[in-house]
C-alpha cells in the first residue's frame, strides 16, 4: 500500500510528499520537523482510532490524518476536532487522490 500511495502522490502538482516513514515511532519527530498539512497512516480496524491520532491531534490541532485500510476499501479521517468521518475508498490512484481532495476541500469550506 505505501508503494501505491507514493507513487499516486508523487506525480501530484499540489501534493509535496515531505518525509516517508517505515517505522511508525519515528512518525512523531517526523511530524515535529515537517509540520504536515496531512499524514497518511495505515490503519488495521475502521472501528478503533490509532492512539497516535489522539496523541499527535492534541499537540498539531491544523493537521488532518487520513487512516487507510492495509486490508480492504475504507478509510477513516481524523481531525482535532476528533469528528470522525468513515468512508470507502477506491483502492487505486485516483480513489486515493480523490479522498485527499475531499478532505480538503470539506476542511477549507468549513474555515471559509
Amino acid at each position: 500500500m505505501r508503494d501505491l500511495i507514493f507513487a499516486t502522490m508523487a506525480d501530484q502538482p499540489d501534493i509535496e510528499i515531505v518525509a516517508e516513514i517505515e517505522n511508525e515511532s519515528e512518525i512523531p519527530r517526523i511530524v515535529e520537523q515537517t509540520l504536515p498539512e496531512f499524514l497518511v497512516v495505515a490503519a488495521d480496524s475502521q472501528s478503533e482510532r490509532p492512539t497516535l491520532c489522539d496523541s499527535l491531534l492534541r499537540i498539531y490541532p491544523e493537521m488532518k490524518i487520513l487512516a487507510l485500510a492495509t486490508d480492504g476499501n475504507w478509510s477513516v479521517f481524523y481531525q482535532a476536532s476528533f469528528d470522525i468521518q468513515a468512508t470507502a475508498v477506491e483502492a487505486s490512484e485516483s480513489g486515493i487522490l480523490s479522498a485527499l481532495r475531499a478532505i480538503s476541500h470539506a476542511v477549507k469550506g468549513k474555515e471559509g
